[in-house]
């Protein structure tokens, strides 16, 4: 980056960038590279096939080496660029937040589907709520549905408090810090959740990317990953309506106890659904009448 400004093209950059990703281990060394340089240049990915040529100023070569050295040192890029896409909207994420990922778009799926036979007047209670992702694509997707999002962390509540406003879900999205279920009042319909799932075992194999930014409140399950899964389906009974629906995502290989542990509280019609990589990862059931 240190060469005459008018050598570094468009393409040039963006070769290099991927090089230097690509040696550092960065699974999507390119598509970042195309992601950062757009935001600097404030063009999408085709203008930047069709500017390839294009060399850049001296700011614009300064401002991308510092979002450049970001990414080298694993940050994620959603946290980079701001934003993140799920189920067709664009999220805002920072470091106070997971960053949403496309197999909870699976527990999002469930959640539509078996609700689907519900009134137009259904309350919904998403647990660990996060940016929000969940609660609010609920109510953009079911505009009739009144949606709780709850977390233990008054800064993610910040945060998709924020993306409520932007996605235009207010005011049929509101939100509540509380401990899980602690202080949450029902009856509820529908109660989703994303709740930390990783074992710590886990935790030395996690990506840098994982552990160094996102915040740990929200990673980490326990000794099996089940033990805030545990609590919710314990305590769900309490808030659920007779006949309303529990949709869960938990981790690789917990589908089959988490099963079992809704069963053991009361739930029927108990189903788990994979998600687009083949992984069985949320699971779902019936409250008893």
């Amino acid at each position: 980056m240190t060469a005459a400004q008018e050598s570094w093209t468009v393409k040039r950059v963006l070769d290099w960038a991927a090089a230097d990703f690509r040696s550092r281990g960065n699974d999507t060394p390119r598509l970042d590279a195309e992601l950062l340089l757009g935001i600097v240049l404030s063009i999408n990915r085709v203008g930047l096939i069709v500017q390839s040529d294009r060399p850049l100023s001296k700011e614009e070569l300064a401002a991308y080496k510092a979002l450049h050295q970001r990414r080298r040192s694993h940050e994620p890029v959603a946290y980079i660029l701001g934003a993140r896409e799920f189920y067709g909207r664009s999220f805002h994420v920072d470091a106070r937040v997971l960053v949403p990922r496309p197999d909870t778009e699976t527990l999002v799926e469930v959640a539509l589907t078996r609700a689907k036979h519900l009134s137009l007047a259904a309350s919904v209670l998403d647990l660990c709520t996060g940016s929000g992702c969940v609660a609010i694509t609920l109510a953009r997707e079911r505009p009739t549905w009144s949606v709780l999002g709850s977390d233990i962390s008054e800064d993610a509540l910040t945060v998709a408090r924020e993306n409520a406003v932007r996605l235009a879900a207010v005011p049929r999205v509101f939100f509540q810090q509380a401990d899980l279920l602690e202080g949450i009042e029902g009856p509820f319909d529908v109660i989703t959740a994303n709740p930390p799932y990783i074992r710590l075992d886990e935790k030395p194999e996690l990506a840098a990317t994982i552990l160094d930014f996102e915040p740990h409140v929200a990673l980490f399950g326990g000794d099996d990953g089940l033990v805030f899964a545990r609590r919710i389906i314990e305590n769900a009974p309490k808030v659920l309506s007779k006949g309303g629906l529990l949709a869960m995502e938990i981790g690789a290989g917990q589908s089959e106890k988490t099963a079992e542990i809704f069963q053991q509280h009361g739930f029927t019609e108990v189903e788990r659904k994979r998600d687009y990589g083949g992984i069985e990862r949320v699971v779902s059931g019936v409250l008893a009448g």
